[in-house]
């Protein structure tokens, strides 16, 4: 169902905050993670503001956010059980944060166009896969369809 234009302008100052809020959260964990290394509950935490971040992004028609914060997110959740977030991966992931900021900064808030080349996204993701063990990385198939909230992450 296409964006109204009307519609997204109201809607889009509201998701910049939440996505602000998202993102520093996300990026709080990632500081507890420089000082608590590998600590589970950081992770989890941050995976599920990454996925909610995704889902606020999708919902206003924000592909290369969302779709940047599903990356990470994947990457993150898919070698969680073996996961090694050493400082290599924890620069790396802030990286990713810091580039997901300044498209946030940059997205028109008239017509919600995000102009920007992929690139920097893709060698993010490439780093980050490489420091988390993932170097044959294959980025996921859009979906438009995220993973349903549940409760918790909801709140988060």
């Amino acid at each position: 169902m296409p964006i109204d234009h009307k519609d997204w302008a109201q809607r889009f100052p509201e998701f910049l905050v939440e996505a602000e809020t998202l993102l520093a959260k996300s990026e709080e964990c990632l500081s507890h993670l420089q000082l608590i290394s590998n600590d589970k509950d950081a992770i989890d935490c941050m995976l599920s503001t990454l996925l909610k971040l995704a889902s606020r992004a999708e919902a206003l028609a924000l592909e290369a956010i969302s779709e940047f914060s599903l990356h990470i997110y994947s990457l993150i959740n898919v070698t969680q059980d073996h996961l090694d977030l050493h400082e290599q991966a924890l620069d790396a992931l802030k990286d990713c944060f810091t580039l997901m900021a300044w498209q946030l900064e940059l997205v028109d808030q008239k017509t919600g166009q995000l102009s920007l080349d992929g690139s920097e996204q893709t060698s993010l993701i490439e780093a980050l896969a490489f420091q988390v063990g993932q170097s044959q990385f294959q980025r996921p198939l859009t979906s438009k369809r995220l993973p349903p909230l549940s409760y918790s992450e909801r709140q988060a």
